[in-house]
């Protein structure tokens, strides 16, 4: 089995209930198990700033697939809950990223894994430390703990969650 770690966010129409769905996507696929999950977070967009305030998670995953099929999940979640992708780093009703994959170190054209910004965006690393408070990063073994991004204070704690079937429901 395969472990990973998966930021969802949203920030078009129902953001908690598009986070959900995705959620409930993930957890019913026949080889993915939600095995934990943060709780929902609120920030201010990054990159193209001209849009909504985003609702994050991080999901940890166990799953059967391979990370490139788990890639392929992810977008065809995406697919299924109406994203277009018309703009970078623009307005979105869902965003399933994969950020780490086991140990591994995948660098294709399609899939970069660690996920190759998540060390500076706290949108993802302070829902990543509350379900993962030790995890270094694979090649240098680094805890994202340390990162300087974990001390943003425009991170909002939006709803506490108790639990992946709570969430879902």
């Amino acid at each position: 089995m395969n472990s990973a770690f998966i930021s969802i966010g949203s920030n078009i129409g129902e953001r908690l209930l598009h986070l959900k769905d995705a959620v409930r996507a993930l957890h019913s696929h026949n080889e993915v198990s939600v095995l934990s999950m943060s709780s929902v977070y609120e920030t201010a967009p990054v990159g193209y700033t001209d849009q909504a305030d985003f609702l994050n998670i991080v999901i940890e995953v166990r799953t059967s697939i391979d990370a490139y099929n788990l890639l392929t999940v992810c977008q065809e979640i995406e697919h299924e809950l109406g994203r277009v992708r018309t703009v970078r780093w623009g307005p979105r009703i869902v965003d399933l990223d994969i950020l780490l994959y086991n140990n591994d170190n995948i660098n294709a054209e399609n899939l970069i894994v660690p996920h190759p910004r998540m060390h500076e965006r706290a949108f993802v690393l302070i829902p990543l430390l509350e379900i993962a408070p030790e995890i270094v990063h694979p090649d240098t073994g680094r805890f994202y703990s340390e990162e300087a991004a974990v001390h943003d204070q425009s991170v909002l704690l939006k709803q506490k969650v108790s639990g992946v079937e709570e969430f879902i429901q």
